[in-house]
């Protein structure tokens, strides 16, 4: 079983910086290249850009919860969500793209 794990192949792991503004400000985000892939998935399937799609969760989390101790780890935990099948409704996706406009 643990072939399947230790046997997977290193690029996925690797560590991978991209520049993407929030709140108007520029900042770095570091994940491996298996959570940007996800993330790019999750953006594609709300017809956002990731970096925008990123921005928008940034916001709402900051609405919701009034602070974000670790975005990093929120990101790896949203892809974590979206593999175990947690996605917004139609509606919702609607609501985000109007919001984005």
């Amino acid at each position: 079983m643990c072939r399947v794990f230790a046997g997977q192949d290193p690029e996925g792991y690797r560590q991978v910086n991209r520049s993407i503004r929030i709140g108007g400000h520029s900042t770095s985000i570091q994940l491996e290249t298996t959570f940007w892939t996800l993330l790019d998935e999750i953006a594609q399937g709300q017809d956002l850009t990731t970096p925008k799609f990123i921005s928008k969760l940034y916001d709402e989390a900051i609405e919701i919860n009034g602070e974000i101790p670790n975005f990093a780890s929120m990101l790896r935990t949203t892809c974590a969500l979206y593999l175990r099948g947690h996605r917004p409704g139609v509606a919702e996706i609607a609501e985000l793209k109007s919001k984005a406009a």
